[in-house]
Protein backbone atom coordinates (compact mmCIF):
# COMPACT_ATOMS: atom_id res chain seq x y z
CA UNK A 1 0.00 0.00 0.00
CA UNK A 2 1.12 3.78 -0.39
CA UNK A 3 -1.68 6.14 0.49
CA UNK A 4 -4.69 5.91 2.36
CA UNK A 5 -6.61 8.97 3.58
CA UNK A 6 -10.07 9.86 4.30
CA UNK A 7 -11.72 13.08 3.12
CA UNK A 8 -13.18 15.43 5.54
CA UNK A 9 -16.54 14.14 5.00
CA UNK A 10 -15.68 10.74 6.04
CA UNK A 11 -13.24 11.55 9.01
CA UNK A 12 -14.40 11.08 12.54
CA UNK A 13 -16.58 8.02 12.01
CA UNK A 14 -14.23 5.47 13.05
CA UNK A 15 -13.12 4.59 9.48
CA UNK A 16 -9.33 5.18 10.00
CA UNK A 17 -9.44 3.21 13.28
CA UNK A 18 -10.77 0.32 11.28
CA UNK A 19 -8.15 0.50 8.15
CA UNK A 20 -5.17 0.47 11.19
CA UNK A 21 -6.68 -2.29 13.05
CA UNK A 22 -6.72 -4.79 9.77
CA UNK A 23 -3.05 -3.08 8.92
CA UNK A 24 -1.12 -5.60 11.02
CA UNK A 25 -2.86 -8.38 9.45
CA UNK A 26 -2.66 -7.21 6.37
CA UNK A 27 1.45 -6.60 6.64
CA UNK A 28 1.69 -10.02 8.03
CA UNK A 29 -0.11 -12.05 5.32
CA UNK A 30 1.66 -9.69 2.30
CA UNK A 31 4.74 -8.32 3.47
CA UNK A 32 8.46 -9.64 3.33
CA UNK A 33 9.69 -10.54 7.35
CA UNK A 34 11.78 -7.79 8.58
CA UNK A 35 9.75 -4.98 6.57
CA UNK A 36 9.98 -0.86 7.59
CA UNK A 37 6.42 0.54 7.68
CA UNK A 38 6.86 4.60 7.70
CA UNK A 39 4.05 7.18 7.22
CA UNK A 40 3.66 10.99 7.04
CA UNK A 41 1.04 11.91 10.05
CA UNK A 42 -0.52 15.10 9.04
CA UNK A 43 -1.93 17.43 11.72
CA UNK A 44 -3.57 15.21 14.85
CA UNK A 45 -3.51 11.96 12.91
CA UNK A 46 -0.57 11.21 14.48
CA UNK A 47 -2.66 10.74 17.94
CA UNK A 48 -4.45 7.69 16.12
CA UNK A 49 -1.39 6.33 14.82
CA UNK A 50 0.24 6.20 18.07
CA UNK A 51 -2.42 4.40 19.06
CA UNK A 52 -1.37 1.25 17.10
CA UNK A 53 2.30 1.31 18.24
CA UNK A 54 3.81 3.55 15.59
CA UNK A 55 6.33 6.28 17.33
CA UNK A 56 7.85 9.39 15.90
CA UNK A 57 11.11 9.25 14.03
CA UNK A 58 12.31 12.62 14.95
CA UNK A 59 14.61 13.38 15.53
CA UNK A 60 16.76 10.73 14.37
CA UNK A 61 14.47 11.52 11.00
CA UNK A 62 12.41 14.01 9.77
CA UNK A 63 9.25 13.81 7.07
CA UNK A 64 10.38 16.62 4.21
CA UNK A 65 8.56 17.43 0.75
CA UNK A 66 9.17 20.23 -1.90
CA UNK A 67 6.57 21.86 -3.36
CA UNK A 68 6.48 22.74 -7.00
Amino acid sequence: MVDICLTPAHQGRGLGKRIMAELPGELARRAPAGVYVSLIADRDARLLYEKFGFVQTAPESVGMFLAV
